[in-house]
């Protein structure tokens, strides 16, 4: 029967001195150290997500009254269209045209034949 592999910092008695525990310590740290920098990044583009959203909501609200006042002070300044009223002049009427009677002939109409 064979014996479990044993590391070198289990050989020495001292767990975690070893070239492999402090190889080991410090990608563990890194590892930390990037994972919380990554979520601190993400968890800041949160926050500027609302803060954009909140600002374009403001502005689009803003622009939004801006262009009904503006539509009022508009509508309340313009003087309405005046009423048409009718006109002194006179129009030219137009006469109907005669149209020329079909002049009656002397002969009789000739019958066609049976």
């Amino acid at each position: 029967m064979r014996r479990p592999r044993v590391g070198p910092e289990e050989e020495n008695g001292m767990a975690g001195r070893g070239p492999r525990g402090d190889q080991r310590a410090r990608t563990e740290a890194e590892r930390a150290r990037v994972y919380a920098a990554r979520r601190a990044w993400h968890e800041g583009l949160g926050r500027r997500r609302v803060r954009d959203n909140t600002v374009a909501g403001v502005a689009g609200a803003l622009i939004l009254a801006a262009v009904i006042a503006s539509q009022v002070v508009h509508a309340q300044v313009t003087a309405p269209e005046p009423e048409p009223t009718p006109s002194i002049s006179p129009t030219p009427v137009e006469t109907p045209v005669e149209t020329p009677a079909p002049i009656p002939s002397d002969t009789p109409a000739e019958t066609p034949a049976p």
